[in-house]
């Protein structure tokens, strides 16, 4: 989604009235050059200002009709016109300034956004054809010149436009997948600690006597093990992509503690809140998801919320799973969408996949209260 596109689906209004005022500003350039150049009326010129208008009112974005549509059309019109005049009567006097700007708008949006074989065809007619208007002319002078020119250097702007975005979805996609590795990495070892456990007590048993309650506490840890190692597996299957191997062990809530102290310290106070039950009852994965997601959400709000006086860090139990949500009271946070991670800031992306991957979700977005929040759910179960 581009910034032009969200922004238009957030001001719906707004937007509108942005359609009215370019298709307004198109057409007063027509009906300029119409008056002015009136007063040696002829067949060549109905047809030239007859091709501007509906060059102009392709340009104007429509819900309904498909950027590509519009385009093509605009296209056709502007280089049948040109040929026709250029091989036949040209008119006395051609500007071609409202039908050139619309040609100059409609190149933008095709080279920035149509897909590539479309942007292949279509970008050159649109060039070709605002190249061509100023050569209506009987006489075409420094209209087509300038035309030439800004046909090159929009052309050339657009294709940046376009390599930034695709840059940005290429490191968007890698940062993704990196997040989905770590998380199969992060279970591989669970599961591997997890199954060595069941191995190691199921094999002392064998060669302990064990009767009544030490037995009956020896399946119990074993069922707990297998259990928890089964949960895990489930995500595991899910994200894998290749085993790896990790030196340090997974973090949990004893060092979302020590994250918020030392964050504390240095920043605005941090009151953390923890569900007794989840205390003991968080599996380690899930643990170790929370202890990355307050850790980023931490580095936004030292990053983008520096006026902030309070931090809020909530992890309680929901139906099915649990919910973790970090507030600041910050005035002016940033948004980390993918619009903005295309400044360099994917934390709040990769987390996102992680959260998505483990069957949950993660919104960030202004807090009803004022400030900032970042909500995140994820299933015990795993399940989606």
């Amino acid at each position: 989604m581009s910034l032009t596109t969200g922004w238009a689906q957030s001001h719906p209004r707004g937007a509108v009235a942005a359609k009215a005022s370019l298709a307004a500003v198109l057409l007063f350039l027509v009906g300029v050059e119409t008056v002015v150049l009136a007063r040696q009326p002829s067949h060549p010129h109905a047809i030239v200002v007859a091709t501007a208008v509906v060059v102009c009112l392709c340009a104007v974005p429509y819900a309904r009709i498909p950027l590509t549509v519009r385009s093509q059309a605009a296209a056709v019109v502007s280089l049948t016109a040109s040929t026709v005049l250029i091989a036949g009567q040209h008119a006395l006097k051609v500007w071609g300034l409202g039908e050139g700007i619309a040609l100059l708008v409609l190149l933008t949006a095709v080279v920035h956004r149509a897909p590539g074989r479309t942007a292949a065809v279509l970008g050159p007619m649109l060039g070709l054809s605002c190249v061509l208007a100023p050569m209506r002319d009987a006489r075409p002078g420094l209209f087509a010149v300038v035309y030439g020119v800004l046909t090159v250097v929009v052309a050339a702007y657009s294709m940046i436009l376009r390599w930034q975005d695709a840059q940005r979805l290429r490191d968007l996609a890698a940062v993704r997948a990196a997040e989905r590795l770590e998380l199969a990495r992060e279970l591989h070892d669970l599961v591997a600690h997890h199954v060595t456990g069941i191995v190691v007590q199921a094999r002392a048993a064998r060669f302990t006597t064990l009767d009544g309650a030490r037995a009956g506490a020896t399946f119990e840890r074993i069922e707990a093990s297998g259990g928890e190692a089964l949960g895990a597996m489930r995500r595991l299957v899910r994200v894998l992509r290749e085993n790896g191997a990790r030196t340090q062990p997974l973090a949990g809530l004893a060092e979302v503690r020590a994250l918020t102290d030392a964050f504390a310290r240095t920043g605005p106070p941090v009151v953390l809140s923890v569900d007794h039950a989840m205390a003991d009852a968080l599996p380690a994965d899930l643990a170790a998801a929370v202890y990355r997601i307050v850790r980023e959400a931490l580095t936004n709000i030292r990053k983008h919320a520096a006026d902030a006086t309070a931090v809020r860090v909530g992890l309680r139990a929901v139906p099915g799973g649990v919910e973790l949500r970090v507030a600041n009271d910050g005035g002016a946070p940033a948004r980390l969408s993918e619009q903005a991670a295309a400044g360099g800031g994917f934390g709040l992306a990769g987390l996102t996949e992680r959260a998505a991957a483990m069957g949950g979700r993660l919104r960030a977005g202004p807090a009803a209260e004022g400030g900032w929040e970042l909500t995140a759910v994820l299933p015990l179960d795993g399940a989606a």
